[in-house]
């Protein structure tokens, strides 16, 4: 093979790396594409010693170095993250755990309407942090005040004396439903 082939050879395997390594970031691909960036760094350096008398060549073997270089210093950088737990597709799973074993404590702790009150706002506030809107301005009070104006109504219209609420995202906005509840 000649130069520009190797040179479009190089160029390739170095986009599919990027893809892979993306495909890892996101949690896709379970392991980190280090064989491909093996490849590819040999790849990079086999043109090092030899003189490309072909401008044109010569710039786009250039670049192709620098943007390898520039991707190799964002991956340690985001691996370094990954490996120290402060990367945030990591950080949110954890949050989600913690937030997960912190509510069944609460609800092994206290019982009855104020742990599913408690649940319920729980679920509104994850609802809306899915669906990218504020949750400033929402508190387990302002739910409680909202339900217990409605409960009356509620109670009326389904002819049972117990209720249970579901939190649930229909177009793009989290909603808060009812259903009669088991007696």
């Amino acid at each position: 093979m000649g130069i520009p082939e190797d040179i479009t050879m190089f160029e390739q395997r170095l986009n599919e790396l990027i893809i892979k390594y993306e495909q890892y970031f996101v949690g896709i691909e379970k392991r980190e594409p280090l064989k491909l960036l093996d490849r590819v760094e040999r790849m990079s350096r086999q043109y090092q010693p030899v003189q490309i008398v072909n401008t044109m060549m010569k710039f786009r073997y250039n670049s192709l170095i620098a943007k390898l270089n520039t991707y190799k210093q964002y991956w340690c950088r985001i691996t370094r993250l990954i490996e120290e737990g402060k990367y945030s597709r990591d950080r949110f799973k954890m949050e989600m755990r913690q937030n997960t074993n912190l509510r069944e404590q609460t609800v092994d702790e206290r019982g009855g309407a104020n742990s599913d009150l408690e649940r319920l706002y729980q679920q509104y506030i994850e609802a809306r942090k899915a669906c990218n809107l504020s949750t400033r301005n929402i508190t387990p009070e302002k739910i409680a005040a909202a339900i217990e104006r409605q409960k009356p109504a509620i109670i009326r219209k389904y002819h049972c004396a117990k209720i249970e609420f579901k939190v649930v995202i229909e177009d793009g906005a989290p909603k808060i439903k009812v259903r009669p509840g088991v007696q």
